[in-house]
């Protein structure tokens, strides 16, 4: 199903450095190998800050569901549904969190696309990699995005 929530001819970003040796790109079920081991690695954290509201990710999530879950994302970007991107290192070894964007209740505001935006980033990422994502996020959303509003409902701006 293609939504209404973005302009006809925008084009998502397919990859996007954060910093040095740190990018974002698309997730797919093809990184179900590292997006695993991050989602539960950090269950306790996700549900803290998701559970209530996502119910994700469940303490028994098997890989089939985790790659089902993938799956999901990848096609709802096609169609710009919503988005999920993985912050990554150079060599794509490791996951160290995602950026999520999707559309906010209205989608579209009166001046234009109004965004929910949540990221999270693993306890074990490189030290400050939480404080550059908190900072690069806005700007890049402001940057290379058509929104007219984003919202942070998770807190991560707080």
């Amino acid at each position: 199903m293609t939504t209404h929530w973005l302009p006809g001819d925008f084009e998502h970003p397919l990859r996007v450095d954060v910093v040095a040796g740190i990018h974002l790109r698309p997730i797919s079920p093809d990184d179900l190998a590292i997006d695993m081991p991050a989602v539960m690695g950090n269950q306790p954290m996700l549900w803290a800050k998701y559970g209530d509201a996502w119910g994700w990710p469940p303490e028994d999530m098997s890989a089939e569901a985790d790659r089902e879950d993938l799956a999901r994302h990848a096609r709802e970007m096609v169609t710009h549904e919503s988005f999920n991107y993985a912050i990554l290192p150079a060599d794509e070894s490791a996951l160290y969190g995602c950026i999520y964007i999707d559309p906010a209740e209205p989608a579209v505001g009166p001046g234009g696309p109004v965004a929910d935006v949540s990221f999270w980033v693993t306890a074990d990422a490189p030290a400050g990699l939480g404080d550059t994502v908190r900072e690069y996020v806005p700007a890049w959303l402001a940057r290379e995005w058509p929104f007219q509003t984003v919202r942070y409902p998770f807190g991560e701006l707080g």
